[in-house]
């Protein structure tokens, strides 16, 4: 014959790390992510969920758009704030990223 016949090769020794590695570093790769992102993320929300509940009338306000002005006006899902004399503009609730303290928009003269 032409044609030697093969023999198979001896099996592979295990990685170094045996069976268990791989599922310990999936979760430690887990309890990682938890901990870097969906963690403060959440308590992000959390604190931004207290900020948006705990707004009232005469509120000085930073909306996300950057437009600083006062709580003349509260409904369930909306604010409305005076931006400037006679102007009123109405945001959702959530698009509120600060309150400022008393008095800052007066000082920065607007």
């Amino acid at each position: 014959m032409f044609i030697s016949q093969a023999h198979a090769q001896a099996g592979t020794p295990p990685p170094a790390g045996g069976e268990w590695f791989l599922p310990v570093m999936m979760i430690g790769l887990l309890v990682f992510m938890y901990f870097t992102t969906i963690r403060p993320q959440r308590k992000r929300q959390k604190e931004h969920a207290e900020l948006v509940s705990s707004l009232g009338k005469g509120d000085e306000v930073l909306m996300s758009s950057g437009m600083m002005g006062k709580i003349v006006g509260l409904s369930e899902l909306y604010v409305v704030v005076n931006v400037s004399d006679k102007v009123d503009l109405k945001f959702q609730r959530t698009h509120v990223t600060a309150t400022l303290p008393k008095g800052t928009i007066k000082n920065l003269g607007a």
